[in-house]
């Protein structure tokens, strides 16, 4: 991070001394640069602020705890989800076990798989399962456990076991942040011992992220950006400064 950056997120800092938020316009305003040179300085920072819905907040503000409802998540990026999915589903090929986790962002990706004929998908997600169930030429495979209504998904402590005696050809995952420096993390933690098995597992990882999860942590951390094969995002490459690790494809 260079010292403009880091003169920026000390202004930004000493501005959330106090608590409260900043909305992201305002934030770039007061700092003199564009929203996304901020968003470029979050995600080269020490994870002291993040995003939250389109504000700037410390990110040890537990007024600010994240609270992840999927019927609010569903909306969000919907077009740029579709795009992304149509990109990331050029990796499949007839024969392949997939393994799709949880929430919105690969919902559409499921649609896009109607064409197939000989395909496995592995999920923990009742979405994904519900969706993938009314395409009867594709076997299904349901990872059980502890529902989850918040998320739709299920959490059992043998996940991993279950996963790992899969033979996945790929797994398509999400991420709700992606930070250079604090890799990938998301909302809940019972997520994260089925992404871990499904990254151990796969043949080919494959990562699929908008562009508003740069510079964003979330409580629940998962993974490096360098266990990741493939990006799929719609993020330019100028926003992508200080992420390393997996090949970009862009939607």
């Amino acid at each position: 991070m260079n010292e403009r950056s880091a003169r920026r997120l000390a202004r930004l800092a000493d501005t959330l001394a106090q608590g409260g938020s900043l909305r992201l316009a305002d934030a770039a305003a007061l700092c003199g640069v564009s929203e996304m040179t901020i968003r470029r300085d979050l995600a080269a920072g020490d994870g002291e602020l993040t995003l939250m819905g389109g504000h700037l907040v410390r990110a040890g503000d537990p007024r600010y705890a994240p609270v992840y409802d999927l019927d609010d998540q569903r909306d969000r990026q919907a077009a740029a989800k579709r795009r992304l999915c149509r990109r990331a589903v050029e990796r499949v090929e007839e024969g392949d076990t997939l393994f799709i986790d949880c929430g919105t962002t690969l919902m559409p990706l499921v649609a896009e798989l109607a064409n197939f004929r000989e395909l496995t998908v592995v999920t923990y997600a009742l979405n994904v399962a519900n969706a993938v169930a009314r395409l009867p030429h594709l076997r299904l495979v349901l990872l059980g456990g502890v529902y989850h209504a918040s998320s739709q998904s299920f959490g059992d402590e043998a996940v991993d076991a279950a996963i790992a005696r899969l033979g996945i050809n790929r797994a398509f995952l999400s991420a709700a942040g992606l930070h250079p420096r604090h890799g990938l993390s998301c909302f809940h933690f019972h997520e994260v011992a089925p992404k871990r098995a499904a990254i151990a597992t796969a043949g080919e990882r494959i990562l699929v992220a908008d562009a508003t999860k740069l510079g964003v942590i979330r409580p629940a951390r998962f993974a490096e950006l360098e266990e990741v094969d493939l990006l799929v995002t719609d993020a330019r490459e100028g926003d992508m400064e200080g992420l390393q690790g997996p090949r970009v494809l862009h939607g």
